[in-house]
C-alpha cells in the first residue's frame, strides 16, 4: 500500500524514529513523575474514577476531574493518552487535571483496551464511544457538552484528530454534527503507513491496509473544528514530520498552528502542557475559551 504521504521506507530507520524510551534515555524518570503526582491529584482533588462508558470491563472506564469552580458551566477538556495503543493507562495521566481544573475546566481522562487484544479500528471505536458518554453524560459534573475539546499525546494526539474528524451522526442520530470543537494533538501520529513498516510496532498493532486507510486521519477531508499541532523540538524527524503532515493534509484554515516546542523532548512536552506559563499550556487554554 503506498501512504498518501512520501516516508522513508527503511524498517531499522523508522524503529529508530518511533522508540522514544532508547531516543530518551531518562524515559522511566518521566513516567515515575507521571505516576507519583497523577496519584497526588487523584487524592487532592474531586474526582469521579472509573466511571463505564461502554461494556468494556475496566478498558471502557474513564476519570471525571470536575472543575473547580463550580457556579457555571465549565467547558470539557477530554485527555487521551499515550503509550503506542499498547500500553499505559489513564491512572497515568491524572496528573494532567490540575492545570486544568484550576483554570476552570472538567477534565475527563478516558481509558482504552489496548492492542493487540483489539484491532485499531476498534480501539478508534471506543473513543468515539467515550466522547459520545462524555456529551451526554457530562452536565451531571457541571461540564457543558456543547464545549467540548479533545487533547491528546502521542497515540492519543492521532486519537484527537481522529475524534475531530469523526461524523458523529453516522454513529448515533442524538449526536451534533461537531460534537468535539476543537482539538490538540501533541506529537500524534497522522498517517499510520510508516507503522506498519516498524517491526518495533507492527509486532503488536498488527495494522492491515485497510486499517490504515481508514484510522489515519490525515486521509481525512478537514473538519470543521480547528486542530492545534505541537511535537518536541528534540523528537525524532518522523515524528516532526508527522506533525507537519497534519497541516499539510487539512491546510492552515484548519490547523492554523504547527508548531514544535523548543527543548522538549517526547515526554517532556506532555509536562509542558501541563505547566502554566508554557506556550503549550496557553494554547491549549485558548482552545478551551473558544
Amino acid at each position: 500500500m503506498e501512504s498518501h504521504f512520501s516516508f522513508q521506507n527503511d524498517p531499522a530507520y523508522l524503529d529508530s524514529q518511533f522508540n522514544n524510551r532508547l531516543r530518551v534515555p531518562e524515559f522511566a524518570t518521566h513516567f515515575q513523575r507521571w505516576q507519583a503526582d497523577s496519584a497526588v491529584a487523584r487524592n487532592s482533588q474531586a474526582c469521579h474514577l472509573s466511571l463505564p462508558y461502554s461494556h468494556g470491563g475496566a478498558a471502557e472506564t474513564l476519570d471525571v476531574f470536575p472543575a473547580e469552580d463550580k457556579a457555571k458551566k465549565a467547558p470539557v477538556l477530554v485527555f487521551i493518552h499515550g503509550g503506542y495503543w499498547r500500553s499505559l493507562d489513564k491512572a497515568d495521566h491524572s496528573f494532567v487535571a490540575p492545570a486544568f481544573t484550576q483554570e476552570g475546566a472538567c477534565v475527563v481522562i478516558p481509558n482504552y483496551p489496548l492492542c493487540p487484544a483489539v484491532t485499531m479500528e476498534q480501539l478508534v471505536l471506543t473513543q468515539v464511544q467515550a466522547l459520545a458518554w462524555v456529551y451526554r453524560n457530562i452536565a451531571q459534573y457541571g461540564g457543558d457538552p456543547q464545549r467540548i475539546s479533545v487533547i491528546g499525546h502521542s497515540a492519543g494526539g492521532h486519537l484527537a484528530a481522529m475524534l475531530l474528524a469523526c461524523v458523529w451522526k453516522k454513529f448515533s442520530a442524538d449526536l451534533p454534527k461537531q460534537l468535539v470543537r476543537n482539538a490538540l494533538s501533541l506529537s500524534g501520529l497522522h498517517d499510520l503507513a510508516p507503522i506498519m513498516h516498524s517491526p518495533y510496532l507492527q509486532g503488536d498493532l498488527r495494522l492491515t491496509e485497510q486499517q490504515v486507510q481508514r484510522c489515519s486521519p490525515a486521509y481525512f477531508p478537514a473538519p470543521q473544528g480547528q486542530l492545534t499541532a505541537l511535537c518536541g523540538d528534540d523528537e525524532s524527524d518522523e515524528f516532526k514530520r508527522q506533525n507537519r503532515l497534519i497541516q499539510q493534509a487539512w491546510d492552515k484554515s484548519c490547523v492554523p498552528v504547527c508548531e514544535t516546542v523548543p527543548g522538549k523532548n517526547h515526554f517532556s512536552v506532555l509536562e509542558a502542557l501541563c505547566t502554566p506559563g508554557q506556550r503549550t499550556h496557553d494554547l491549549a487554554l485558548d482552545l478551551l475559551a473558544k
